[in-house]
């Protein structure tokens, strides 16, 4: 056999390979694609199994459907001094919460999140939620709610700061989340590192957006 010929049959059988690697190639990585979607489906289905189980009012937070586990709204926390402070919050079911009674209710469940509190127009502090739902089994409709807000850095790394807080307490009412802080009547608070404290304040939560929140804080107003 000649060279020339020798070398063409060695370059055909190898152009003869290559797109049989390449469809072996794709094959693989529609498989490790379908396992992995296989994975996350059983997970997701093992988590609803869950909290149908032990949590259903998860899937009706403040009289709505939601199937993600996870409410967020907004409004206007008014103090005793009639200053405004729009706070925006996000939350989701949690297994740490208060196992006390209050106001003869005992704990259903727990929410843990985040949220932004804006301290002047178009200024905001980063924050975190955590709290107990008190009577509420199947939906929150009527359950008494606490919450704790905390201030947090974004990225947070523990160096022993002092970081504010204050507590919210109060009712689900139909769709709105109604709360106040009763400072001095009982509640625990600490002022935070900018100054801010949060003293006998009221909020009335409302479904809404991490935008609708942007607009009122980009327009709010600190009266006196």
């Amino acid at each position: 056999m000649e060279p020339e010929q020798e070398a063409q049959l060695i370059k055909d059988h190898m152009a003869g390979q290559v797109p049989a690697i390449r469809r072996q190639g794709r094959g693989c990585l529609a498989r490790l694609f379908f396992k992995l979607l296989a994975v996350a489906v059983f997970g997701a289905a093992a988590l609803y199994a869950v909290m149908a189980i032990g949590a259903p009012w998860a899937f009706h937070i403040g009289g709505r459907w939601t199937p993600l586990l996870t409410w967020h709204g907004y409004g206007q926390l008014v103090t005793r001094n009639g200053i405004n402070y729009p706070l925006y919050v996000q939350f989701f079911p949690s297994s740490h919460f208060s196992k006390l009674h209050l106001q003869g209710l005992r704990p259903t469940g727990g929410v843990q999140g985040t949220g932004w509190i804006c301290t002047s127009p178009g200024t905001t502090q980063y924050v975190t939620v955590s709290g107990t739902i008190y009577g509420g089994w199947r939906s929150t409709d009527g359950s008494l709610m606490t919450l704790r807000v905390l201030e947090r850095d974004r990225i947070y790394i523990n160096v022993g700061q002092n970081y504010g807080f204050f507590d919210l307490t109060g009712r689900w009412q139909d769709q709105k989340l109604v709360m106040d802080e009763r400072g001095d009547e009982g509640e625990v608070g600490h002022p935070f590192r900018s100054g801010l404290r949060i003293d006998h304040a009221s909020i009335t939560l409302d479904w809404g957006s991490y935008s609708d929140f942007k607009h009122l804080c980009a327009t709010a107003t600190k009266a006196q």
